[in-house]
């Protein structure tokens, strides 16, 4: 977007825009979020920022009127494959807060000061004041979302000590940390300080049926999934947590809350910024069904179901395990088969109702093979990959981009596009990868046309007329398929995937 583009939003207070960009004002010091009720300033005087912490390191304050970090983040990062989109993953994930701004370095392949001259003239701030940013969000939340004490959410939200803490609350939003937490009714959290409820800002409007996708794919012990709620375990870099978020549809503004039963406070950053991933709450659902609307294929399941997300993946790893089990089979049977593999997880370090275990770690999964069904390749395969993860053979992560990707994956046994793909949909939030080969993917099609909606001879097979958002195309498809209760064709399944002997 251009200058007036930006400014025409801000002057019609735009919403959709919200996390997208921030406004700076010169003559009154602060930046604001596009919508903001006050009056539009005069375009002299405006400063567009792709980032608060841009903001920030240009002398500007938050707006109270506004609370301009009180919004969802940008899609970009999601869209963006460059290194500023990759670095802004790692730094949401709390990389900075846990090995600094060398180990995020290090993992883009680059050196810190080239990283810093990079972010800086891409999103006008280095990665510290980037990082720094992301922890004044964190700790506005809590602030005003729980009663947790001073010193905790210092640290919950990253900072290395209190005073910083109060230096940079005082900083970025003009106030004290107990001056802001007036703001706000805060909620008090119960069952002790690592207990607390959230509420999780999202663009409107949010499909539901991200929970039933979830809850058909739930493992016993692990999971817990209805049409309006998901709970799990997770293992963490500190330690193991568990959450529940949870679809209010009835309420006003349908909320949408995350209740966190247990989690080292180190990692809460990295959970809820997993959380969103998982999701897909910085999505833009108006541009994506604008734009997957014109497909004449697709127009009246975007017309039925509009403002559908994308899930994402708490865990890289597990992500792939799972991926790689659920290849060439339906989903009620990588199901049981995951379930069996479960066996092979920790036990969860503070229980609940339904949630007992951890997902296997790559070492667990590794020596599981005796929990196994199915082919012998395709167990050695699954094997061969955990094995790559847990003696660091095998890396990649939300860092990634789909190049980085392929070249990790594609050279392992067992692994081929539709893998990668499904596995770039889910962990990068890759926005443009269709699925051609899968048979419920050929299956919604299908059902598409049986229901009238054709897209003529000129449409093209791969929906390419819908990029960049052929990912949610997919789950459009994926959808289709479901409702129609027809049982996958074997004979449309994907093509054996290459095993090497």
């Amino acid at each position: 977007m251009d200058f007036w583009q930006r400014y025409r939003a801000i002057d019609a207070r735009d919403t959709r825009f919200d996390g997208q960009f921030f406004t700076a004002v010169r003559s009154t010091g602060i930046y604001c979020r596009p919508s903001c009720p006050a009056r539009t300033p005069k375009a002299s005087n405006v400063t567009f920022y792709e980032t608060s912490a841009a903001a920030h390191d240009a002398g500007y304050r938050a707006c109270k009127r506004c609370l301009p970090e009180a919004v969802p983040g940008t899609p970009a990062w999601n869209i963006r494959q460059d290194v500023a989109g990759r670095a802004m993953r790692l730094i949401n994930d709390g990389v900075i807060n846990r090995d600094g701004v060398e180990g995020l370095a290090t993992r883009l392949g680059y050196s810190s000061r080239q990283l810093n001259r990079i972010l800086t003239q891409e999103l006008g701030a280095g990665p510290l004041s980037l990082a720094r940013a992301g922890r004044a969000q964190t700790a506005r939340t809590l602030l005003v979302s729980t009663g947790m004490k001073l010193a905790d959410i210092a640290f919950a939200a990253g900072f290395s000590s209190v005073r910083q803490f109060n230096e940079t609350v005082a900083e970025v939003f003009a106030m004290t940390p107990s001056a802001l937490r007036a703001t706000a009714r805060p909620g008090t959290a119960a069952g002790g300080t690592t207990a607390l409820s959230l509420s999780l800002p999202y663009r409107r409007p949010f499909d539901p049926g991200i929970f039933s996708f979830l809850a058909v794919r739930a493992i016993p012990g692990i999971e817990v999934g209805t049409p309006t709620s998901y709970a799990r375990t997770l293992r963490l870099p500190h330690g193991d947590a568990r959450f529940t978020v949870a679809y209010d549809g009835d309420a006003r503004g349908r909320l949408l809350t995350l209740t966190v039963g247990a989690v080292d406070l180190r990692d809460l950053p990295a959970l809820l910024s997993r959380v969103r991933r998982l999701f897909d709450l910085d999505a833009d659902p108006e541009a994506i069904d604008g734009t997957l609307g014109v497909d004449r294929r697709l127009s009246a399941a975007v017309a039925e179901t509009p403002g559908i997300r994308m899930p994402g993946a708490l865990d890289p790893q597990e992500l792939l395990v799972r991926a790689m089990v659920g290849q060439q089979i339906t989903v009620a049977a990588a199901r049981t088969a995951l379930t069996q593999l479960s066996a092979a997880g920790s036990p969860s370090s503070s229980p609940a109702e339904g949630l007992d275990r951890l997902f296997p770690s790559p070492a667990e999964t590794a020596a599981a093979g005796h929990l196994l069904r199915g082919p012998r390749r395709r167990i050695e395969s699954l094997l061969n990959a955990a094995s790559a993860m847990a003696d660091g053979r095998l890396q990649f992560g939300y860092g990634d981009d789909l190049a980085s990707l392929s070249a990790a994956l594609l050279p392992l046994p067992g692994v081929g596009p539709w893998t990668v793909g499904y596995v770039a949909m889910r962990v990068l939030g890759a926005p443009d990868i269709f699925l051609a080969n899968d048979a419920a993917v050929r299956n919604g099609i299908r059902a598409l046309d049986r229901g009238g909606n054709t897209g003529g001879g000129a449409a093209a097979p791969d929906f390419r007329e819908v990029s960049p958002w052929r990912s949610y195309a997919t789950m459009h498809l994926w959808r289709a398929a479901a409702k129609s209760q027809q049982p996958i064709d074997k004979r449309e399944t994907p093509a054996p995937v290459k095993v090497m002997p």
